[in-house]
Formats: C-alpha cells, sequence, structure tokens
C-alpha cells in the first residue's frame, strides 16, 4: 500500500519516510516509534522504512555533523530517535531482504585513551546498518586482528589523538601482513594527528577526518555508497 490516511487527507508513503527521517533529526524519539509503528499497521516491509526512514535520516544527521551544525550530545540524541524506530520495525524484518551486514572492528590504539570520536564513528555506522565490535579505548594491538579473525570482519577502524601512538597503527598493518591477511581486511584509520600522507605511508586502505567521512569511504570502499 502506498497511500495512508492521515487526518482524513492521503499521505504517500514516501512523505511518512520523510516525516520518520526529519522528526529523527528533530531528536523526537517517541514520534519516530509512533511513525515507524504506523508503517507497520500500513504493511509498508520493515526493511523499507530502516532504510528510506531511519537511515535516511541518521545520513542527515552525518551531514549536519559535518557542517558542525550538529555536536556530540545532538549526534546522541538523533542515536536515540534512530534506535527507537528500529526496536518497533526490526522483528518485522524479512531476513531475505537484507544485505550482508558490514562487520567493522573498531577501537583507540594502545596507548590512547580518547574515544569521543571513535564512539561518533561506532553511532553513525551502527545507524547506517553496520555490525560493529567496539573494543573499546586503549587497546592492545594484537587485539584489533584476533577481533577480526573470530568475527570474520571487513574492516580494521583504528583511531587515536596522541602522536606517540600513531606508528601502533603501522604495526597493526606489519602483522596483517606477517600473516598473510593484509588483503582480507580494509583497514581505515583517524585521529587528530593522523593525515592522509600518513594513512599513504603506512598503508592503510582509508583515512577520514571525521566521523561522517568515515562511514561515507567506508561505504564506498565496500560498494554500499
Amino acid at each position: 500500500m502506498n497511500n495512508i490516511i492521515e487526518g482524513g487527507s492521503i499521505l504517500n508513503k514516501a512523505t511518512l519516510f520523510q516525516d520518520i527521517a526529519q522528526a529523527l533529526v528533530e531528536f523526537e524519539t517517541e514520534k519516530v516509534a509512533e511513525l515507524a509503528e504506523e508503517t507497520l499497521q500500513q504493511n509498508i516491509p520493515a526493511y523499507e522504512t530502516i532504510t528510506e526512514g531511519l537511515v535516511t535520516g541518521m545520513n542527515e544527521v552525518g551531514r549536519l555533523y559535518e557542517e558542525e551544525e550538529y555536536f556530540l550530545p545532538e549526534v546522541l540524541m538523533c542515536s536515540d530517535a534512530f534506535n527507537a524506530g528500529l526496536e518497533v520495525v526490526q522483528p518485522h524484518l524479512d531476513k531475505s531482504s537484507l544485505e550482508k551486514p558490514i562487520k567493522m572492528v573498531i577501537g583507540v590504539v594502545e596507548g590512547d585513551t580518547h574515544d569521543i570520536g571513535k564512539n561518533l564513528v561506532r553511532i553513525l555506522s551502527g545507524a547506517s546498518g553496520f555490525e560493529i565490535y567496539d573494543l573499546g579505548r586503549d587497546v592492545p594491538l594484537e587485539q584489533f586482528i584476533a577481533k577480526a579473525e573470530e568475527t570474520q570482519s571487513d574492516m580494521i577502524c583504528m583511531s587515536t589523538l596522541m602522536t606517540t601512538t600513531m606508528d601502533g597503527m603501522k604495526t597493526v598493518i606489519d602483522r596483517l601482513k606477517e600473516q598473510n591477511l593484509r588483503d582480507k581486511y580494509k583497514v581505515l584509520i583517524g585521529g587528530g594527528p593522523i593525515s592522509q600522507t600518513f594513512c599513504d605511508r603506512i598503508g592503510a586502505d582509508l583515512y577520514a577526518s571525521d566521523a561522517s567521512s568515515a562511514v561515507r569511504k567506508a561505504k564506498e570502499i565496500m560498494g554500499r555508497a
């Protein structure tokens, strides 16, 4: 069904998705949940609600964050709204309609405890449908590879805000090569002192300057742009 009766007027499916996305961007958690429930009542596939409504909203949140109109508190509130809608529709997903999710191991390299940037990447990538394995901060370098192997992940994402711990990223890449695993994983790096030049020098696949571009580039390299 493509049209919904609301208040005596016709509301088409696309408009309903727009309303979900807008409510999410405006942190209206209860409204997002109510609109998600409405889609179920109208027999709209849960997968469409997620991809066309919830993910569209989070993509806009990512843009606002990238342009510094939103900051961490706003992103967290939007993430709560996203999760509220997801909780409503997820039990009704047709599993056959789902793509295999991108699996990402993420963490702050050993010696560094600054994790705000890492947490933003985790929130935005999770909201975009990634399957995230968050190792936290001050992560022993061998754990990145061990967790990636354990979970059969697609990507390893490392961050740091300290110049003294940057070389840990190169160590992880070197160990991947030593174990003949380098071609198995895409390696994404980021953080204050990191640059594209450093990325190229250590042989990482991607460098991102912020959380939104990290998610966008991860999707692109995995063919999910």
